[in-house]
């Protein structure tokens, strides 16, 4: 089958369930009222059971992620705090030495082979 003659096959079942919904509309409107609420109680009935089984478990892992983000914020705008200068303020602010920061424990250096030299035009 040619990819023409498949969609020509699609829009025609599209085309009857258009025309079977609009039938069942005018013809058995309570009927049909009640089939498509019943369609949507099963829907949601089974989002819920996906949701409650399947997402709840990974609410807790963003939860601890959104809160190590907010932590890793904090610190940054702590580390790069500037100092307020008031416009009143005529006189020239001295800065500071800068105090050497512990190296952070969750950060390490993984040693390579630096005696080897690497070419990069032999790649």
């Amino acid at each position: 089958m040619g990819r023409g003659k498949f969609s020509i096959i699609i829009y025609l079942i599209i085309g009857f369930a258009g025309i079977g919904l609009i039938s069942q509309l005018f013809g058995n409107t309570v009927n049909f009222l009640i089939s498509i609420l019943l369609m949507v109680a099963v829907g949601a009935g089974i989002f819920g059971l996906i949701h409650f089984f399947v997402l709840r478990k990974r609410g807790p892992s963003n939860m601890n992620e959104m809160k190590k983000y907010k932590q890793a914020v904090k610190q940054s705008k702590t580390k790069y705090k500037q100092p307020k200068q008031s416009a009143t303020s005529t006189k020239t602010v001295i800065p500071e030495k800068k105090k050497r920061s512990k190296r952070a424990s969750h950060l390490r250096v993984i040693e390579g082979n630096k005696q080897k030299g690497k070419d990069r035009a032999s790649f």
